[in-house]
């Protein structure tokens, strides 16, 4: 077994966080549990949620999305829940209630949601847009390219 070389793992650690930093470098916000990405090139923020959520989880990637949303000036966000399991009932109330109005009120015209493949996930998404007085601005969809093309018609 090699001797345990503490100046060779502390150059290897640098070098693993300089990596990250350069892959991660394009995120607005970087999580666990979601990315947030502003995709220039069609001036919308592009949310990646993943793996299960919490009422908090859920709570900080809305109010990143929120600020990213009125720093960025936009009014498109691609929401996709593909990689998301399990269900967030908890939190479906305050996004449908208070996050969902807060973003119209902030310049959202079209949100697009893409649907995870899991059914309980599908009925927290279901239930956050019946909580919400602002259904015109949200469209749910099976899949990322159909999503994209709705919001690039941006109707």
């Amino acid at each position: 077994m090699k001797p345990f070389n503490k100046y060779q793992l502390e150059e290897e650690l640098k070098k693993e966080l300089h990596n990250r930093k350069q892959d991660y470098g394009k995120y607005i916000f970087y999580e666990d549990f979601v990315t947030i990405e502003y995709m220039a090139q069609f001036h919308w923020l592009y949310a990646d949620w993943r793996g299960y959520q919490t009422e908090h989880s859920v709570m900080t990637g809305c109010e990143k999305m929120l600020q990213a949303l009125k720093a960025y000036q936009c009014s498109k966000v691609l929401n996709d829940n593909t990689n998301v399991v399990g269900i967030w009932t908890p939190a479906c109330a305050w996004v449908g209630g208070n996050w969902l109005p807060r973003m119209k009120d902030a310049g959202l015209e079209y949100f697009a949601w893409i649907y995870s493949p899991t059914t309980m996930n599908r009925v927290s998404t279901d239930e956050s847009i019946r909580n919400t007085e602002v259904q015109d601005v949200v469209k749910t969809f099976e899949e990322i390219e159909a999503a994209k093309k709705w919001l690039i018609k941006g109707n």
